[in-house]
C-alpha cells in the first residue's frame, strides 16, 4: 500500500492534509502486518491509527474497547462520515447481536467494536472466524497487564482471537503505560517480536503546577478567575462535588457537580451544559471525563491527590486539546499524603474480610450455594454498601481482588436490556389459571423468540416482542409486568448500571482461593505508584513534563519552560543576571573612580579591587573599546580627556 493511497482515506474521510507526530509511523507498521503496541497521550489521535489502514484495504477492524459510552460516540462520529459501524454490548439483545454479528461476516461493516467480556462467547467466536478481518485493535490496552494501573482479566480473552484469525496484526493502544506494563502487554497480545512505538508524553501547551496549601479553596478560585473558559475540578468523594459546586456558584461560577450517585439522564443533562460552555466548571469525581470530546478545555484541578501518575496524567490530559495554552494544577493539602495512605491500608483488608465480602454478596444477590456459573446481574455497589455498613473503597478492593482470582467480573455502569426468565416449567406454566386468550399467544411468542427461557434470566427485545405479537411497546411492558405480578416471570426492566458476571458457582468462604501473590503484589504496586505520585508533588528541581516523560519510558531531558518549576528557574535565573549586571556596573564605576584619582596599571587594579580577574580584564577591554579609558605608551590606563 502506497502512502498516495493513505493520505487519500485521511482527506476524503477526516478532511484533513497531514499526520499527528507518530501517526503515520504507527500506521506504516500495522500496513506491513507487525504487531505494534502504540504509546500516544490522551487526545493524540490514537483512533485515526486503526481507522486510516482498515479504510485504505479491505476487510473489517475489531476494536477491543472496556468504555461502551466510548464505543457509541466512536461508531456514531464514523457513520457521520459515512463509515459502516457496529457496537456490539450487553445493551443489546440476543437477536439484535445476532443481525449484527451477521452484517460483519456477509454485510460492508468495517469497523466493529466490542467489549473484552464479548470475546468469550461461543456464538461470538463462530462469527469471528467466518469474518474477512484485517486489523485487531486494542484500546486501553495496559488492561491486560497484571501490573497495570487498570487491569481487567477480560482483556485476557483477546489471545483467543488470535486463535482464529493468526495471520491479523494487533494494534495496541494505550496513553499510560511504563517499561514493566508494555513488556506485559507485548507478551499477552504474543507479539512474535517486540514492537514499541513512543509518542512523546510532553505536552507544549499545558503548564503544570503543583501547590502545597492549607487553603484549597482560596487557590482554586485564583486560577477560576484568571483563566478564562472551562474547565474540571477533580474531588474523590461524592460529597465533596456537590459541596464545592455549590461554594464556586455562590462565589458568583458557574459549577456543577457529576458522580456516579446521579440518576443518567442527570449526567448526560449536567455534561452536556458543560460541553455547550453554560456551566464553566465541573466539579467532578474521576468517573467523568473518559470519553468525552471537548478539546477547549482551559483548566483541570486535582482538588484531592491521585494515588498514581497514570491516572493523574490522563485526567490532566483533558485540558487543552485544542493546542492551546490550558493550565493543570494540583492541590495538596498538609495531611494529604498521610490520608492516602491510610486510605491504601482500608482498601487491602486481611484476606478473611475478603471472603466474608465474598459472602455478603452472594447472599445480597440471593445466590445459593453451588449455584451461580455464568450468571449476569445488576449491581449496586452504593447500595450494598449501605446495606452492610461497610467502606466502598474496600470493597472496591475486594472486588478486584476476586476478578483477579477468576471469580467475577464488574463492569462499569452501562445500559442493560429488559431481562426476564420464568418461574414455573413449561408443564406447570399450562396448569396455572390465567386469561388464556390475553396471555397464550404472547407466551407462545416469548418461549419461540428466546429459548432457554425457563433456565436462565435473558435479554429481551421489547421492540421485537411487539413486532411478532403484534402488540404496542406499552402493551407489552403491561404484559410482562402481570405475568410478573402473577408469578410466573421474573422481570428486570431495562436500566442503567454496572452488571456483574460469576464465573463460578458461589463457593462456601473456607473454600474460596485469593493467591497470596496477587493480593501482596497490588499491594505493593498501589504503594509504588503513589510514591511516584508524591515524587512528582513534591519535586521543586525537575521540569514537571519531563517527571512525567520519564515515568512512562522517555529519556529527554526537555524543559517544558511552562511549568511552575521551569518559571520559578526562569524567575531566578533573571535575578541572578540582574544581580550580576548590578555587581559589573558597581565594580565599572569603581575602576573609573580610581583611574580618576591617577592612572594605573593594570596589575594594581586587579590587588585593589575584588573580583575575578579574568572578569577585570573582560571590564577593562569594554571601558578601552567604548572609549571610556586608553592606555598609555608606558602601558598605565587612564581616564580619556574630555
Amino acid at each position: 500500500m502506497n502512502d498516495e493511497k493513505l493520505y487519500n482515506v485521511l482527506r476524503k474521510y477526516w478532511h484533513y492534509e497531514e499526520f499527528r507526530p507518530m501517526q503515520k509511523e504507527i500506521i506504516d507498521s500495522v500496513v506491513a502486518g507487525r504487531d505494534t503496541l502504540a504509546l500516544m497521550p490522551t487526545g493524540g489521535g490514537k483512533s485515526l491509527t486503526y481507522q486510516v489502514p482498515t479504510m485504505a484495504r479491505e476487510g473489517l477492524c475489531i476494536v477491543v474497547t472496556p468504555l461502551i459510552a466510548l464505543m457509541k460516540d466512536q461508531v456514531d462520529n464514523l457513520r457521520r462520515r459515512n463509515i459502516q459501524a457496529v457496537a456490539i454490548h450487553s445493551g443489546l439483545s440476543h437477536s439484535e447481536i445476532d443481525r449484527l454479528l451477521d452484517n460483519c461476516v456477509y454485510g460492508t461493516v468495517k469497523f466493529l467494536y466490542i467489549a473484552p467480556e464479548r470475546i468469550g462467547t461461543e456464538l461470538f467466536l463462530m462469527r469471528v472466524a467466518k469474518m474477512n478481518l484485517s486489523l485487531i485493535a486494542v484500546d486501553e490496552a495496559h488492561c491486560i497487564s497484571q501490573w497495570g494501573y487498570d487491569f481487567r482479566p477480560s482483556y485476557l480473552r483477546i489471545a483467543e482471537l488470535r486463535k482464529a484469525h493468526p495471520e491479523v496484526p494487533i494494534l495496541a493502544l494505550t496513553a499510560s503505560a511504563t517499561e514493566l506494563v508494555t513488556k506485559d502487554i507485548m507478551e499477552n497480545l504474543g507479539f512474535p517480536v517486540p514492537n514499541l512505538l513512543r509518542s512523546s508524553f510532553l505536552r507544549p501547551n499545558l503548564s503544570y503546577s503543583a501547590r502545597y496549601t492549607e487553603d484549597k479553596q482560596n487557590q482554586l478560585l485564583r486560577l477560576v478567575r484568571n483563566v478564562p473558559g472551562t474547565g474540571i475540578v477533580y474531588v474523590r468523594k461524592r460529597e465533596s462535588t456537590e459541596q464545592l459546586a455549590e461554594w464556586l456558584r455562590s462565589e458568583g461560577i458557574t459549577a456543577e457537580a457529576y458522580h456516579g450517585g446521579l440518576a443518567h439522564a442527570e449526567r448526560s443533562i449536567r455534561q452536556e451544559e458543560w460541553i455547550q460552555n453554560r456551566v464553566r466548571v465541573m466539579v467532578a469525581t474521576n468517573a467523568f471525563g473518559m470519553g468525552i470530546d471537548k478539546p477547549d478545555v482551559r483548566f483541570v484541578v486535582h482538588y484531592t491527590m491521585c494515588d498514581s501518575l497514570e491516572s493523574y496524567y490522563q485526567e490532566a490530559g483533558r485540558a487543552g486539546r485544542d493546542g492551546k495554552r490550558a493550565y493543570a494544577l494540583l492541590l495538596i493539602g498538609p495531611d494529604d499524603p498521610d490520608r492516602i495512605v491510610a486510605r491504601f491500608d482500608q482498601e487491602f483488608p486481611p484476606l478473611e474480610r475478603v471472603k466474608d465480602i465474598y459472602d455478603r454478596l452472594c447472599s445480597y444477590l440471593q445466590i445459593p450455594f453451588g449455584e451461580g456459573k455464568d450468571a449476569s446481574l445488576m449491581f449496586n455497589i452504593f447500595d450494598f454498601c449501605a446495606q452492610h455498613h461497610l467502606y466502598e473503597g474496600m470493597v472496591k478492593c475486594a472486588l478486584k481482588l476476586l476478578q483477579l482470582n477468576g471469580y467475577l467480573t464488574l463492569t462499569d455502569a452501562q445500559e442493560n436490556p429488559a431481562r426476564i426468565m420464568f418461574t414455573v416449567g413449561r408443564d406447570d406454566l399450562y396448569r396455572l389459571r390465567l386469561n388464556r386468550a390475553e396471555l397464550d399467544p404472547f407466551i407462545r411468542v416469548l418461549l419461540r423468540l428466546y429459548p432457554g427461557i425457563f433456565n436462565d434470566f435473558k435479554p429481551i427485545d421489547e421492540c421485537e416482542i411487539a413486532t411478532w405479537s403484534g402488540y404496542t411497546i406499552d402493551r407489552v411492558r403491561e404484559l410482562l409486568k402481570r405475568l410478573w405480578q402473577l408469578r410466573v416471570i421474573r422481570y428486570v426492566p431495562s436500566n442503567r448500571s454496572p452488571m456483574l458476571y460469576l464465573h463460578e458457582d458461589r463457593l462456601a468462604p473456607s473454600d474460596l482461593y485469593i493467591a497470596p501473590e496477587t493480593y501482596l503484589r497490588r499491594k505493593e504496586l498501589m504503594h509504588e505508584r503513589f510514591e511516584q505520585m508524591l515524587h512528582y508533588a513534591q519535586n521543586e528541581e525537575q521540569c514537571r513534563s519531563a517527571v512525567l516523560d520519564h515515568y512512562f519510558g522517555a529519556k529527554s531531558e526537555h524543559r517544558c519552560g511552562i511549568c511552575d518549576i521551569c518559571l520559578e528557574k526562569r524567575r531566578k535565573e533573571r535575578a541572578q543576571q540582574g544581580e550580576r549586571q548590578a555587581d559589573e556596573e558597581d565594580l565599572r564605576q569603581k575602576i573609573l573612580q580610581l583611574l580618576g584619582e591617577s592612572p594605573r596599571e593594570p596589575q594594581s587594579l586587579v590587588r585593589e579591587l575584588t573580583g575575578s580577574p579574568e572578569r577585570l580584564a573582560e571590564l577593562l577591554r569594554e571601558l578601552l573599546n567604548q572609549g571610556e579609558i586608553i592606555q598609555t605608551e608606558q602601558g598605565t590606563l587612564k581616564i580619556r580627556p574630555r
